[in-house]
């Protein structure tokens, strides 16, 4: 038995002098320097006891040393757990405890806010900052530059990444080596990336975008990264013309859009733009191919699933759709109740399968089967239709999900948050298009009988308790919800009276 993953993503690199990572500083890393790194972090994973099929939690800042730790993992046979940078002490705590997570690794700025989680949990609390240093790095420096891969199946789990539900905690979606490999050899294959491509990486790497398919894709195709800590507009730009192909979020290129700089003469040499993780709207499209000729080729997909669909390299890339199945994957239109399958043009739930889809909801076995059916098809929760030429069309969210600025926002996390807040009868959070983000996040609040809601104490604690992109944007106050004849909220209602509320609103 080998290492699947480990072998095609990796192992052809050793001991390789080409540049893998061009640094913002203008510095450089090999394939070799890179896989000793991760060598060495392999080593220390093992030192501390940690062993195959062991969770290890991240939420660390973008790195060089972050990344060779996703490789450690792998070579180690270790389940990677990315976590959003932008979590709080208070967040961290489930997904850590449920996950069972023998190592939690943190920024050292947070490691003394963290450490009752790691004791509570038991799991072991180690370092990492966005520089490099900390106390997993300084064990990693005394370590061997050499480790032997750990065997694993392609059905072994390699990752798992949480994703909110409507209801209820969130899920774990357990992706396995094949789930990931499978993934990256697609798009390489569809997106004709080869060992001379450069792409231009600005995504965290704690999302299955900057992850899994930016950087997967590269290391499959023996390409490099221009690898930065984050997106910022004049860094993008001065290092553009180092690249031939970029991946982002919507908001990234209409960013870039409202910078004059950005043409068809800073362009001219690219290859291809990709976006995903949130719809693109048709107008950024339009506007995009008329300032550089080039038209952003959009994509399909999800936390349990990876990419499912994409737009064409070759022939038409149409404003609105996200294409066709990607090699390997079924997609098909169903009837949301009866499950039936619907004919073409049809609306319905979306349903997808292939060597993508993920092996189901860590400890959560009826909500496995609820999803993830025994014929292998995943019910994605996205209505959806396919035209008669097999492109297909996302329309709508069956989980009232919120999607701002490439982050997922489930809003009955949101309203269970403002609920319990002072004052608070009850709320119903819903999103609004947002002309730099996608969507942005709108809370309607009911204060109690005789009640007066204090806007200001709310907003403090939601500073507290929730990610920055999860806050509510605009907070309104109302003496009712609109329902309908059986009790229900009715959030298409809330979603077409506040569908202005940012229209002038750039962040």
């Amino acid at each position: 038995m080998t290492n699947p993953l480990y072998d095609a993503l990796f192992a052809p690199h050793t001991g390789s002098d080409r540049v893998f990572m061009h640094l913002s500083d203008g510095g450089k890393v090999t394939y070799a320097a890179f896989l000793q790194m991760a060598d060495r972090t392999a080593q220390a994973l093992v030192s501390l006891g940690v062993a195959p099929g062991d969770r290890v939690a991240v939420h660390v800042e973008k790195s060089v040393q972050a990344l060779a730790l996703y490789s450690a993992c792998i070579k180690a046979g270790v389940v990677f757990l990315p976590l959003n940078t932008a979590y709080t002490a208070k967040e961290l705590e489930y997904f850590v405890g449920d996950s069972g997570a023998a190592l939690f690794v943190c920024d050292p700025g947070e490691a003394e806010a963290v450490a009752p989680i790691a004791q509570a949990t038991g799991a072991m609390l180690r370092t990492l900052a966005g520089d490099g240093s900390g106390t997993l790095s300084d064990l990693a420096a005394t370590m061997p530059a050499q480790f032997e891969t750990v065997a694993c199946g392609e059905d072994d789990l390699a990752a798992l990444l949480y994703t909110s539900g409507t209801t209820g905690r969130s899920k774990g979606a357990m992706l396995t080596q094949r789930n990931l490999l499978s993934n990256a050899q697609a798009l390489v294959a569809c997106w004709r990336f080869t060992e001379g491509d450069v792409l231009l990486h600005a995504l965290p790497i704690f999302h299955s975008h900057g992850l899994f398919v930016a950087t997967n894709v590269t290391l499959l195709a023996g390409g490099a990264l221009i690898f930065l800590p984050k997106f910022d507009a004049d860094t993008v730009l001065r290092l553009l013309p180092q690249a031939t192909t970029m991946m982002g979020v919507p908001t990234f290129y209409t960013r870039l859009l409202d910078d004059p700089r950005f043409d068809r003469a800073l362009t001219a040499h690219m290859r291809l733009f990709v976006s995903g993780s949130a719809p693109l709207l048709a107008d950024t499209h339009v506007a995009f191919e008329a300032r550089t000729g080039h038209r952003i080729l959009e994509r399909y997909g999800m936390t349990e699933t990876s990419m499912n669909t994409s737009n064409p390299y070759d022939g038409d890339r149409r404003a609105g759709t996200v294409g066709f199945p990607l090699p390997g994957v079924e997609a098909r239109i169903c009837d949301p109740e009866t499950r039936a399958e619907l004919p073409r043009g049809e609306t319905g739930m979306l349903h997808v399968r292939g060597p993508n889809v993920f092996k189901g909801y860590w400890q959560m076995p009826e909500k496995t089967r609820e999803e993830l059916q025994d014929d292998g098809w995943f019910i994605t929760g996205d209505l959806a239709r396919i035209d008669a030429d097999g492109y297909v069309t996302i329309v709508g969210r069956g989980k009232d999900l919120i999607i701002s600025g490439g982050y997922n926002i489930y809003p009955k996390e949101i309203e269970l948050f403002l609920d319990a807040q002072p004052g608070v009868k009850e709320s119903a959070v819903v999103g609004a298009p947002h002309p730099d983000f996608g969507e942005s996040v709108v809370a309607v609040l009911v204060p109690e009988a005789g009640e007066t809601i204090d806007l200001a104490t709310i907003e403090a604690a939601a500073r507290a308790d929730l990610a920055g992109f999860k806050r509510p944007r605009h907070v309104v106050v109302m003496e009712d919800l609109p329902r309908n004849t059986m009790g229900k909220v009715q959030k298409a209602d809330l979603r077409k009276q506040f569908a202005g509320v940012f229209q002038h609103k750039a962040s």
